[in-house]
């Protein structure tokens, strides 16, 4: 399942293997920003991410549509902030665990939408505190 193979490659690292699960013209909807579009925005994205953050997740439960043209997963982000970003708090080396999820439009056996979710009040109160 592409779902499972791009999460494989993100608690690995590997940023070339996610991206071989994308499209070209892949829309990337971030918890509580905008929207990216392509695979080389897609790709600072996820270069940026591991400059500030070390993460695994966990706990991981995929759903699949019958069609196989829509996907989630809910699961929990085990993390570390490795350095400030941007407006938000001092990065210290906190720790913190987050439960989150994501849905995705996939045609073609590619994903073409991702929208990923999660509470960042919880986040900013756990590296906060």
């Amino acid at each position: 399942m592409i779902i499972e193979d791009y999460f494989d490659n993100f608690n690995i690292g590997d940023i070339e293997g996610m991206l071989a699960c994308l499209s070209d013209d892949i829309a990337h909807h971030v918890n509580e920003g905008g929207t990216r579009h392509g695979k080389d925005m897609f790709r600072d994205f996820c270069e940026h991410m591991t400059e500030s953050y070390r993460e695994e997740l966990t706990n991981m439960t995929l759903f699949m549509t019958e069609d196989g043209k829509r996907g989630a997963a809910e699961y929990v982000v085990n993390g570390t902030y490795l350095k400030t970003d941007d407006d938000l708090p001092e990065a210290t080396g906190q720790t913190y665990k987050l439960p989150a999820g994501t849905f995705f439009t996939i045609d073609g056996g590619l994903i073409t939408r991702i929208t990923t979710y999660y509470n960042l009040a919880d986040w900013r109160n756990q590296v906060s505190g």
